[in-house]
């Protein structure tokens, strides 16, 4: 498989959060991830679809992995299930949990920066919960 031919899955931002994200798609721990439908909305960007190949790039930006997504449904921040949370695979053990290390990521001043300073979450805040499976690692990965 071509990595450099897909559209590519950021997770989180450059940095010791990506890393970790990372490592755990590799390593077959993280199985499912959380957009903000808004920030697709403020990219121009549709929702991903189940069936969609991407490539997964560490933080230096070298694709290490090819995941296609297995399902997506948009639900309210309020509606996020256990397995979801727990397929993160960020060793969150609550959607309680899981909901605070996400507030605080989308709170932070990387995404306020991208959709605005007064941007905030809330029960009805709409996320796109995604389920994908790793296809294939690059080579030493």
């Amino acid at each position: 498989m071509d990595l450099d031919a897909l559209p590519t899955m950021e997770f989180g931002f450059p940095g010791p959060l990506r890393d970790r994200l990372v490592a755990a798609v590799l390593a077959g721990a993280k199985t499912t991830t959380s957009g903000l439908v808004a920030g697709y909305e403020y990219d121009g960007e549709p929702l991903p679809v189940a069936g969609l190949r991407l490539a997964v790039p560490d933080s230096a930006g070298r694709r290490v992995a090819a995941i296609e997504l297995t399902e997506v449904r948009v639900v309210r921040l309020a509606d996020v299930d256990l397995r979801h949370a727990v397929d993160e695979g960020e060793g969150d053990e609550s959607v309680a949990q899981w909901r605070a290390t996400h507030e605080e990521f989308w709170h932070g001043p990387e995404i306020r920066a991208e959709l605005g300073a007064d941007f905030t979450v809330d029960d009805d805040t709409l996320i796109a919960a995604q389920r994908f499976r790793v296809l294939e690692a690059a080579p030493g990965h």
